[in-house]
């Protein structure tokens, strides 16, 4: 019985390996690039996103010059059979 019991004291993690994390194990140099490359990337993904939104407000300007007499008589809230 006492065999049993000493075998699950010697699995039994000591308080110095626990308090090692895997931030500790990292060079802290490594760290730094890949904050700095998360930024990066975050900077592109923002002007990826403004560039995408100033195409789309673009697109609508053209679309709302270009429209024909028809289009812009069918958006009208007036009713024009009143008119004749």
């Amino acid at each position: 019985m006492k065999k049993k019991t000493k075998q699950k004291n010697q699995f039994k993690p000591k308080k110095e390996e626990a308090a090692v994390t895997l931030k500790d194990m990292i060079n802290p140099e490594l760290i730094k690039q890949l904050k700095e490359q998360q930024d990066q990337l975050k900077a592109a993904e923002e002007r990826k996103k403004e560039a995408e939104e100033q195409r789309k407000r673009e697109e609508r300007r053209l679309k709302e010059k270009n429209k024909s007499f028809e289009e812009l008589l069918n958006e009208s809230g007036m009713n024009w059979k009143e008119f004749k």
